[in-house]
C-alpha cells in the first residue's frame, strides 16, 4: 500500500439485508479515490481503501449517509491547556482536523475546549491527547466526560428494537385476539365488541404502520431513490397494501352502513411486530457473534503502576508510554509488551501463546502484555504500547479477518442484488393470477397472497449466511491461536492436500543442544576444558555445547591463545594445554589419529546430529554432538496431518543424511534437502504445478517467498512476534498440531456456510410458491421471515463452541 492510500473502516448503521451492504459498496466503489470497499453485513463494517491525497474519511461518511444510512461516530471534549492567542487554537485544530479519523474538531480559545466528532474504529482519545502535545500543548478528557462508560452501539440497538417490540406488541395483541374470534375451531373465544370495531382496529394499527414501522419507509424510500431495493420495500409495500386496503373498506362501510368484512389492520400490525421481534433476536445474536473480540480485549490490564518522577503512580493503560518503567506485582497482568530490568519471575502466557506451563524470566527477558506474573516482582520497562502490542495485533487481524468476504459470499451478494425487484415481479404476477384466473374478482384474497410472497421473500438470510459464520469460524480459532487473515484464507484452508513443513524452528525447536559426550578421559576435566575453549568462540553450535556443559554445574577454566580456524574448529590453551575441537579435516591437518572412532561419529551424524572431536595435547580426547531437537508434539502432529489424508513433506537446507534422520523421527515420508531458502518457493510451484493444493509451513522470516506463493502460507508465531506479513494465517502456539486445527476449523465453517446458504437459498426457493398458492397466511409469511435470519445466526454461533 503507497504513502497515499489509506485504509478506514466505518461502523455503519441502517443497513437491513444484504441488497443493502451491495448498495453502499457499489455507492462507494463510484467515488473517486477509493480503491477497494468492502461492506459485512453481519459485523455492520465497511473497509474501504482511498487515496488520502484526494479524499478524506469525512467525504467516505457523507456519502454513506447520502445513500440512506449512517456511520456510528462518537464526540469527545477536551480541556487544552497552553493556548495564549487564536494562533493557538486555529493551530491545534487544523492538527486534529489533519488525523485520520477524525470528521470535526473545534476548538474554543475562550473556553479553552475542543470538542471532536472522530470514527472510534481509527483511534480514540488518547491519540488526540498525543497530537495535542506534539503540537506543544496539554489536553485531557473532561472530567464529565470521563466519569461516562461509552455505550456500545450494540446495546443501544438492542434496547432500541426491545421498546418497539413491546410498544407494537401491546397494540398488535387485540388485533391478534379479533383476528382468532374468526376462526371456527376458536368460537370459544370471546373476543368484545371493541375490538372488533374498524375504527378501534385502525386506531390500533396506525400507529404500529407509521411510528414503528416507520423505518421500514425510510429504508424503502432511501433505497428507491438511490435506484435500487432492499427488504424494507419488500416490508413497506406488503404491510401498507394490507393497512390501506383495511382503511378503504372501513370508509366504504360508513358510506355503504354495512358491517365491515375482511379487514386486515391485523395483518399488517403482527407482521411489523413479528419483524422487530426477528431484528431483536437478529441484534443479540450478532452481538454474540463477536465474542471473540470481546474475550480478547477483556484480557487487557485495565490499569498499570508506572514509576514517575520517582513515585508510583496508577494510571489507566491507555496513558502508559514506550520507555515508561512499570512496576508488577504477583497475581498481576503485564500491562503491556516489555523487557524485564529487575527482578524475576514465572509468567503465565497461557491466553497468548497456549502454553500452559508458567515460563520463567529474569532481567533482560521480553515479556507479553495481558499475560500473568505468576511468583515475582519485577520492573520492566515498556516497549510496545497501544496498538503496537502483540495482543492488539491479534485483535486488529482478528477484526480483520471478520470483516472480510469469503469467494463464496460472491453468489449469495450477486442473487441479494437482484433479488428484491424479481420478487415485487412474482408478487405482482401473484396478484393477477389470483384475481383474474384463480378467483376472479376475488381483492381481498389475490391482495393476501401478494402480501404473503412480498413477506416471505426478504432475502435476510441470505446476507447472513457467509460473513456470520466467518465471524464465529475466525473468532473460535483465534481462540486457540490460530490467526486467519481473512475470510478467503479460511475458505481455501478446507482445499489443502499437501503441508510442506520447513525443518528447523518448525518441526525442531530451533536452538542445537548438547546431546552426546563420548570421551576415554575424566569426563567432568574433559568438558571443563572443552567448555573453557568454546566459551570463546560465537559460532551457535560453540552456543550450545557451553550452555549443556553449564547445566551439569561444570566451572570453566582461564584460556589463552584463543584461535577460530574458519571451516575447521577452534584451538586454545587451556591451563597449559593445547585444545582443539572441530572436525575430521582439523584433526588430519594435525596429525592426530581418529580412524578408531569415524564409526561412531558416522552413526552420530545418521541420527540427525553434528558431532565434534576434541584433541588435548595432540592426542585424541573424545567427541561431543550437537542436535536441534524435535518439538515434544511434532510427532504425533505430522501422524495427525498424515491421517487426514494429506501429504507432508519436510523441507530443509540440511545435508540429506541429516534431514533423512530428522525426517525418520518426525515420520515424515518426503524430505526434499539442501536446499536455499530462495529455492523453497520454486519447490512450493512444483507441487502446484502437479495440481497439488499445498501449504507452506515456516518460521516467517527467511520462508517469506515460499509462504507467500503457497496457496496458504502458515507463520510459525510466538506471542511476541504475530504480525507477519507473508503469511495467511499466524499459527501462534508454535505447535504443529495448529496446522491440523486450521484445517480442521476451515472445514467447519465452509460446511456452516454451505448449511447456511443451502438453507437460505431453500426457504426463498419453498416460501415464495408455498406463498403464491394461497398455502401460507400474511402473519405467518412475517414470522418466517423473521426468524430465518435469526435460524442463520444461532448455526453459524455453533462454530463458537468447536473443541479442538
Amino acid at each position: 500500500m503507497s504513502e497515499k492510500v489509506q485504509e478506514s473502516q466505518f461502523q455503519i448503521t441502517g443497513m437491513t439485508c444484504a441488497a443493502c451492504a451491495i448498495r453502499i459498496e457499489k455507492g462507494l466503489k463510484k467515488m473517486d479515490g477509493v480503491e477497494e470497499a468492502n461492506v459485512n453485513l453481519a459485523l455492520e463494517k465497511a473497509t474501504i481503501k482511498f487515496d488520502a491525497a484526494t479524499m478524506s474519511p469525512a467525504d467516505i461518511q457523507k456519502k454513506i449517509r447520502d445513500l440512506g444510512y449512517d456511520v456510528v461516530t462518537e464526540k469527545v471534549e477536551f480541556d487544552i491547556t497552553g493556548m495564549t492567542c487564536a494562533a493557538c487554537s486555529a493551530r491545534i485544530e487544523k492538527g486534529l482536523n489533519k488525523m485520520e479519523g477524525i470528521l470535526n474538531a473545534n476548538v474554543n480559545l475562550a473556553l479553552e475546549k475542543a470538542s471532536i466528532e472522530y470514527n472510534p474504529s481509527i483511534l480514540n482519545p488518547k491519540d488526540m491527547i498525543q497530537k495535542v502535545e506534539k503540537l506543544g500543548y496539554g489536553a485531557s478528557v473532561k472530567s464529565d466526560e470521563n466519569e461516562q462508560e461509552t455505550v456500545d452501539y450494540r446495546l443501544r440497538e438492542i434496547e432500541t428494537q426491545q421498546g418497539k417490540f413491546i410498544f407494537s406488541l401491546i397494540l398488535a395483541l387485540p388485533l391478534l385476539w379479533a383476528m382468532a374470534g374468526h376462526f371456527s375451531f376458536t368460537s370459544f373465544l370471546f373476543v368484545p365488541d371493541a375490538f372488533m370495531n374498524p375504527w378501534v382496529q385502525m386506531a390500533l394499527a396506525t400507529p404500529v404502520q407509521f411510528y414503528i414501522g416507520k423505518q421500514f419507509y425510510i429504508g424503502g424510500y432511501k433505497a428507491l431513490r438511490n435506484k435500487s431495493a432492499n427488504m424494507d420495500v419488500l416490508v413497506a409495500l406488503g404491510t401498507s397494501a394490507a393497512y390501506f386496503y383495511s382503511v378503504y373498506l372501513s370508509i366504504q362501510t360508513i358510506i355503504q352502513n354495512t358491517h365491515p368484512t375482511g379487514l386486515y389492520f391485523e395483518t399488517s400490525a403482527i407482521l411489523i411486530t413479528l419483524i422487530i421481534l426477528g431484528k431483536l433476536f437478529e441484534a443479540r445474536a450478532k452481538g454474540r457473534s463477536s465474542e471473540a473480540i470481546k474475550k480478547l480485549m477483556g484480557l487487557q490490564a485495565k490499569t498499570a503502576t508506572v514509576l514517575r518522577d520517582g513515585e508510583e503512580r496508577e494510571i489507566p493503560l491507555e496513558e502508559v508510554i514506550s520507555g515508561d518503567v512499570l512496576l508488577v506485582k504477583p497475581g498481576e497482568k503485564i500491562p503491556v509488551d516489555g523487557e524485564i530490568l529487575e527482578g524475576r519471575t514465572a509468567l503465565d502466557e497461557s491466553m497468548i501463546t497456549g502454553e500452559s506451563v508458567p515460563v520463567d524470566k529474569t532481567v533482560g527477558d521480553l515479556v507479553i502484555g495481558a499475560t500473568i506474573n505468576k511468583n515475582g516482582f519485577i520492573k520492566i520497562k515498556a516497549t510496545r504500547v497501544g496498538k503496537d502490542t502483540a495482543l492488539a495485533q491479534i485483535i486488529r487481524v482478528v477484526e480483520e479477518a471478520q470483516g472480510s468476504k469469503a469467494p463464496i459470499q460472491r453468489l449469495a451478494d450477486m442473487i441479494s442484488g437482484i433479488f428484491v425487484p424479481i420478487v415485487v415481479g412474482i408478487a405482482v404476477i401473484t396478484f393477477l393470477i389470483w384475481f383474474f384466473v384463480v378467483d376472479p374478482g376475488n381483492f381481498p384474497e389475490a391482495l393476501e397472497k401478494l402480501i404473503a410472497v412480498l413477506v416471505i421473500a426478504c432475502p435476510c438470510a441470505l446476507g447472513l449466511a457467509t460473513p456470520t459464520s466467518i465471524m464465529a469460524g475466525s473468532g473460535r480459532a483465534a481462540e486457540y491461536g490460530i490467526l486467519f487473515k481473512g475470510g478467503e484464507h479460511l475458505e481455501m484452508t478446507h482445499r489443502i492436500d499437501t503441508v510442506i513443513l520447513d525443518k528447523t524452528g518448525t518441526i525442531t525447536n530451533g536452538e542445537p543442544v548438547l546431546t552426546d559426550v563420548i570421551t576415554d578421559y575424566d569426563e567432568h576435566e574433559f568438558l571443563a576444558l572443552v567448555g573453557s575453549a568454546e566459551k570463546q568462540s560465537e559460532h551457535p553450535l560453540a552456543e550450545a555445547i557451553v550452555e549443556g556443559i553449564k547445566e551439569k554445574g561444570i566451572t570453566f577454566k582461564e584460556v589463552i591463545n584463543f584461535e577460530a580456524i574458519p571451516g575447521y574448529g577452534i584451538k586454545a590453551n587451556v591451563e597449559n594445554k593445547e585444545v582443539l575441537i572441530g572436525t575430521r579435516r582439523l584433526m588430519k591437518k594435525s596429525d592426530i589419529e581418529i580412524d578408531q572412532v569415524q564409526s561412531k561419529m558416522v552413526e552420530l551424524e545418521k541420527q540427525g546430529k553434528t558431532a565434534m572431536l576434541a584433541a588435548i595435547n595432540g592426542q585424541y580426547a573424545g567427541m561431543v554432538a550437537v542436535a536441534d531437537t524435535i518439538k515434544d508434539t511434532s510427532t504425533a502432529a505430522i501422524k495427525r496431518l498424515r491421517d487426514m489424508g494429506l501429504q507432508v513433506i519436510m523441507i530443509t537446507g540440511d545435508n540429506q543424511q541429516t534431514a533423512q534422520a530428522i525426517a525418520a523421527q518426525a515420520g515424515v515420508d518426503q524430505v526434499i534437502a539442501e536446499v536455499l531458502p530462495e529455492g523453497k518457493a520454486e519447490e512450493v510451484k512444483k507441487l502446484q504445478e502437479q495440481g497439488k493444493k499445498v501449504a507452506m509451513v515456516g518460521d516467517g522470516i527467511n520462508d517469506a517467498p515460499a509462504l507467500a506463493i503457497a496457496d496458504i502460507g502458515m507463520a510459525i508465531g510466538t506471542g511476541t512476534d504475530v504480525a507477519m506479513e507473508a503469511a495467511d494465517i499466524t499459527l501462534i502456539r508454535g505447535d504443529l498440531n495448529s496446522i491440523a486445527d486450521a484445517i480442521f476449523m476451515s472445514k467447519k465453517t465452509i460446511r456452516n456456510i454451505k448449511q447456511n446458504l443451502f438453507w437460505a437459498f431453500a426457504y426463498n426457493a419453498l416460501g415464495i410458491p408455498v406463498a403464491a398458492l394461497g398455502l401460507l397466511a400474511p402473519w405467518l409469511a412475517g414470522a418466517a421471515m423473521a426468524f430465518s435470519s435469526v435460524s442463520v445466526v444461532l448455526n453459524a454461533l455453533r462454530l463458537q463452541r468447536v473443541k479442538l
